[in-house]
């Protein structure tokens, strides 16, 4: 038989239990919304190889050019690659080998992009930008004038995801008359003209090399929702592999 102090705090624990809100009132279960992918996009990939999806860490395959906008990283060099091409100055000097190089009198022109490779460094300055260089002696800078090809590079390198590759969004842009803005078709057109020179093989100061490219769909969206400059794209990313030859 129960004593009058238990059935004190007997009934004093039932009360507190029957009067809690936490699961008789529905509204404090909070539910995430899952992301809808469209356009082709897919889920963050996992278990890729010489590289990372930034998408699993709260990245993402646009840069940002503006706060609302951004351009696709649409060529990544993975870490698979020659290991000097995975420095910062392998990265030049591979540049020039396919047809690229530093920008004019060592002047920068535009505006500095950010991006986010989901590597626990958020957004994080551009580290190199190229631009087609026509002849050996100031070629950028008739890129500058004429319009050409030119690309922005990042690397993969935070703690959370330190692949070590090389994320590029590449386009090809009109003549300074046009304020550089991009062509129709840019986006795509950078991206193929990088792939084409790099799968039939470059030289570059005694080095040589040649790429293999894997195609990935699924990264990006395709069209051109928060892309700069309101230009579709295809949606695909080159993922290049590069070998010393």
């Amino acid at each position: 038989m129960l004593t009058p102090l238990l059935l004190g705090v007997w009934s004093t624990l039932t009360f507190q239990v029957l009067s809690s809100p936490v699961l008789s009132d529905p509204e404090q279960i909070i539910i995430s919304p899952k992301r809808e992918y469209e356009n082709g996009e897919l889920p963050p990939v996992e278990h890729t190889v010489g590289w990372i999806d930034p998408r699993l860490h709260g990245g993402r395959l646009l840069d940002y050019t503006t706060t609302r906008l951004g351009e696709p990283l649409n060529v990544i060099i993975s870490a698979q690659s020659d290991p000097f091409i995975l420095t910062e100055v392998g990265l030049h000097m591979y540049a020039k080998s396919i047809g690229f190089s530093e920008e004019c009198l060592g002047l920068h022109y535009g505006n500095i992009h950010d991006a986010d490779l989901g590597d626990g460094l958020g957004r994080k300055a551009e580290q190199f930008l190229a631009r087609q260089h026509y002849f050996p002696v100031m070629g950028t800078c008739w890129e500058s004038v004429r319009g050409g090809h030119h690309f922005r590079a990042w690397r993969q390198n935070g703690t959370v995801a330190n692949s070590g590759a090389w994320f590029i969004g590449a386009s090809r842009e009109k003549d300074s008359s046009k304020n550089h803005q991009i062509v129709p078709d840019g986006y795509n057109l950078g991206r193929d003209y990088i792939v084409e020179q790099a799968i039939v093989g470059t030289h570059w100061n005694g080095m040589w090399w040649k790429a293999q490219v894997e195609w990935r769909s699924g990264l990006l969206q395709r069209g051109n929702r928060g892309v700069n400059h309101d230009i579709e794209q295809d949606g695909r990313v080159a993922i290049l592999t590069v070998f010393r030859l």
